[in-house]
């Protein structure tokens, strides 16, 4: 009875360390599976933020020239008509900012800053009244500041109108 006892005691650790090794493999296959689901959610949450983040830039530069375009089109064809064939140009406001755009050669060039939803968006318009019809081109930028520089994050929108 007692050589059944020392048998078994004896056995027991040696068939607990046989599986021992299949222990920690399967630990290590369970957490590897883990990992790769957490790493794959935390991918497409990523994804997510930028494509969102994306959306919201494109919006404010979008609006950004559109804004500028807007101003350019309102103080072109108001009765006073700001941008004369030739000859510098008056004041103009623009988003509650007064503007003075330089003059060169039959196009007028002027910023508007200030604009999107966090205050960084701006535009740069030009009016180019030396050909017919008249042309404006208005590039609004999501994040220029109140100097309107582009930097390598800046979304850039364009509209161009002719008339």
């Amino acid at each position: 009875m007692e050589k059944e006892k020392i048998k078994k005691n004896k056995a027991c650790p040696a068939k607990l360390q046989r599986s021992g090794g299949f222990v920690i493999l399967f630990v290590i296959v369970i957490s590897s599976i883990i990992l790769a689901i957490t790493l794959s959610i935390m991918n497409v949450s990523l994804k997510e933020i930028k494509f969102g983040t994306s959306a919201r830039d494109t919006n404010d530069a979008f609006f950004a020239a559109d804004t500028g375009a807007e101003c350019a089109l309102f103080n072109d064809k108001s009765t006073q008509n700001k941008f004369p064939l030739a000859g510098p140009a008056a004041a103009i406001t623009c988003a509650n900012v007064s503007v003075i755009p330089t003059f060169s050669s039959g196009v007028y060039n002027f910023t508007v800053t200030n604009l999107g939803s966090t205050g960084q968006s701006c535009a740069k318009v030009t009016v180019n009244k030396s050909v017919l019809p008249t042309a404006v081109i208005s590039k609004g930028y999501n994040n220029g500041g109140s100097s309107c520089i582009s930097s390598s994050n800046t979304v850039e929108r364009q509209l161009e109108l002719n008339y």
